[in-house]
């Protein structure tokens, strides 16, 4: 089996945040979880994925603190922690950038509508500190 490579220790949080949550099936169980799934076999049946990689994918997303693990009878759920509530936009952004470009013009797909209007939500903006609109060319990275 190839060792995987850790980012943890990465200066760059980009990196860092992919080492938590950066494979797709960490994402989709992420989303699924935002989409009211708690349960091994809600996940499960949603995703199809095989219940070993399940399992380890719901074990470090909990060891992360991403997902908490509670009682729920003999059972146990996974419930977003705050940690995990805060990547909201991260699904967000992917959702939004897959409908831009992951579809043919006018094929269906899902869309995430705001609970009270039923209406799609605006497009995520980034803006500077001030409140202007900016774009990756407007910005920098300094390394320390």
């Amino acid at each position: 089996m190839v060792k995987r490579t850790r980012f943890d220790a990465e200066s760059c949080p980009v990196a860092r945040s992919v080492d938590a949550v950066g494979d797709w099936w960490s994402l989709l169980i992420v989303r699924d979880a935002f989409d009211g799934s708690r349960r091994f076999g809600d996940f499960q049946r949603s995703l199809g994925v095989a219940k070993n990689i399940l399992s380890t994918r719901l074990k470090a997303l909990a060891d992360n603190g991403i997902l908490e693990v509670v009682p729920a009878g003999a059972r146990h759920e996974y419930v977003l922690t705050a940690k995990g509530e805060a990547l909201f936009p991260v699904i967000v952004a992917l959702r939004q950038w897959g409908e831009a470009f992951a579809f043919a013009p006018g094929e269906k797909h899902s869309e995430l509508l705001d609970r009270r209007d039923h209406q799609p939500l605006r497009a995520l903006e980034v803006h500077a500190a001030d409140g202007r609109l900016i774009a990756a060319a407007d910005t920098e990275v300094r390394k320390l």
